[in-house]
């Protein structure tokens, strides 16, 4: 296969991609595309993909509302479920309506964390930008009143005595009924349909992989998550890979669409007409 038959595809260092992805990229599967992959936080993906950099990406779902001229969304490999929604934490306990006036920072601004919290209370307007992962220090250290944080910082926030103020995915499941969509795999609607198909397979086939032989992969997710340990990661891809990882199915197709919609409603996403999915 040549360079320009070669896909270019975007990834997080985080265990749940890492654990969906590595048998692909690895060269476990038959018959699957060539890649060369980028490891990047969400918020330069997104970056990204808005720059047209990517062939195949992870992006935020807020994002992705920017992204569906130019990409169409697979139906496997996102993050999508319930119980796994962004959290705002505090140094100090705090109640709901003492995040007015506070300095809250966010892990970018068109990631869906950044939505929901917008959707949640638009009064929040101090929101300065951090990497993820520095989110929580700065909070401790009272760089900034509040966090909103993600990935596996939902699981190791108490070690920097960092407490709950609201959890943004259960307020959305309470007030829409729907599961809460993070982010989700895009790719050019000008590969095609083969090539999608084949992309889709891929991720298909990669994740079962990683479910029937954990040990091929268990390496590579290891030497991404950095000083992360076992226990927390399993956690991380318990929480983060579920049946919506496979197919998100018509249960996670209404979610993402209830959350496309609303930020249409509110001006945050352009209003768009074409069809979401690879194979609409």
């Amino acid at each position: 296969m040549n360079a320009a038959d070669t896909l270019t595809l975007g990834y997080s260092p985080c265990p749940n991609d890492t654990f969906i992805f590595s048998a692909w990229v690895g060269g476990l599967l038959d018959r699957a595309p060539a890649v060369d992959v980028r490891y990047e936080d969400i918020s330069t993906l997104n970056d990204l993909a808005l720059a047209s950099a990517l062939d195949v990406a992870k992006v935020s779902f807020h994002v992705f509302g920017h992204l569906r001229k130019e990409y169409c969304l697979l139906r496997s490999g996102g993050a999508l479920g319930r119980g796994c929604g962004p959290l705002v934490v505090a140094r100090d306990p705090l109640v709901v309506r003492e995040l007015r006036g506070k300095r809250i920072a966010i892990p970018g601004r068109r990631t869906t964390a950044a939505l929901l919290l917008r959707l949640f209370d638009p009064e929040l307007t101090d929101l300065p930008v951090m990497a993820f992962d520095d989110i929580m220090a700065a909070t401790r250290d009272g760089v900034v009143d509040a966090g909103l944080i993600i990935h596996e910082s939902r699981f190791t926030y108490a070690q920097y005595g960092l407490h709950e103020v609201v959890d943004l995915g259960a307020w959305w499941e309470r007030n829409t009924g729907h599961a809460i969509p993070l982010g989700g795999i895009v790719a050019r609607r000008a590969l095609g349909g083969p090539r999608l198909r084949a992309i889709e397979t891929a991720i298909r086939n990669s994740l079962a992989h990683a479910y029937e032989r954990p040990a091929d992969i268990w390496d590579t997710v290891r030497a991404h998550a950095q000083e992360m340990d076992d226990d927390v990661m399993r956690q991380h891809i318990d929480l983060y890979v579920n049946d919506f990882t496979r197919d998100y199915g018509q249960e996670g197709e209404a979610a993402i669409r209830r959350l496309l919609t609303t930020a249409e409603e509110i001006g945050a996403v352009p209003r768009a007409d074409l069809p979401l999915f690879a194979q609409e």
